[in-house]
C-alpha cells in the first residue's frame, strides 16, 4: 500500500491509500477520486515532506513500529446493503462520508445495471465475453468474491448507505 496526500481543485488537502502509484493513477483518471471536502474529481498528489534519515530515526526505527490501520474494508463485491466497514459500525457516521457514500451510491445506481445475486455468476459471463461488458453491481458471498478475484475478476465493495433524501 502507498500513502498520497491529496489536494482537490478548491485547495482542500486530504490523504488516500493506493495499492500502488498506477491504481492512484487509473482511480484519479477515471473519476473515482473525490475530495471529501467539496465532492470534486479534480484531484492530484499534494507535495509531500520526504522521509529523512537521521541518527535518531534510525534508532527509533530499531524498535517495533506499529503498522497504519488499513484504508478501509477489503476489496470485493459487497455482502449485502447492510454491510458497513467496521471503522463505523456503532458509531456515527461522519456527515462528509455519509454524503460522499450517498453520491456513489447514486452513481452507481444510474450508471450501472443492478443484477441482484446473481452478481458473480453476471461478473463471470462479462468477464469470459459471454455477456455485454457494462458496470454491474449486486450481492454476493464473501467466498464468490475470493473466487471472482482468484480468476482475475476485478470487484469492489463499498458500503452501501442509505440514499440521500431530495
Amino acid at each position: 500500500m502507498i500513502h498520497y496526500d491529496l489536494q482537490c481543485a478548491e485547495g482542500h488537502r486530504f490523504d488516500g491509500w493506493f495499492v500502488d502509484s498506477a491504481g492512484f493513477d487509473r482511480q484519479a483518471a477515471s473519476g473515482l477520486v473525490a475530495c471529501p471536502e467539496c465532492g470534486t474529481s479534480s484531484v492530484s498528489r499534494a507535495l509531500m515532506a520526504p522521509a529523512v534519515s537521521t541518527r535518531r530515526a534510525e534508532r527509533t526505527a530499531a524498535a517495533p513500529a506499529t503498522p497504519p490501520p488499513p484504508p478501509g474494508p477489503p476489496a470485493g463485491p459487497q455482502a449485502g446493503p447492510q454491510a458497513v466497514p467496521q471503522a463505523v459500525a456503532g458509531a456515527e457516521m461522519p456527515a462528509k462520508l455519509r454524503s460522499l457514500l450517498q453520491r456513489m451510491r447514486a452513481a452507481v445506481e444510474r450508471t450501472c445495471d443492478y443484477v441482484g445475486p446473481g452478481f458473480a455468476a453476471e461478473a463471470r459471463r462479462i468477464h469470459q465475453g459471454e455477456s455485454s461488458r457494462r458496470g454491474i453491481y449486486g450481492e454476493t458471498t464473501p467466498e464468490e468474491a475470493e473466487a471472482l478475484a482468484e480468476d482475475g475478476i476485478d470487484v469492489a465493495s463499498i458500503p452501501w448507505v442509505p440514499r440521500a433524501e431530495g
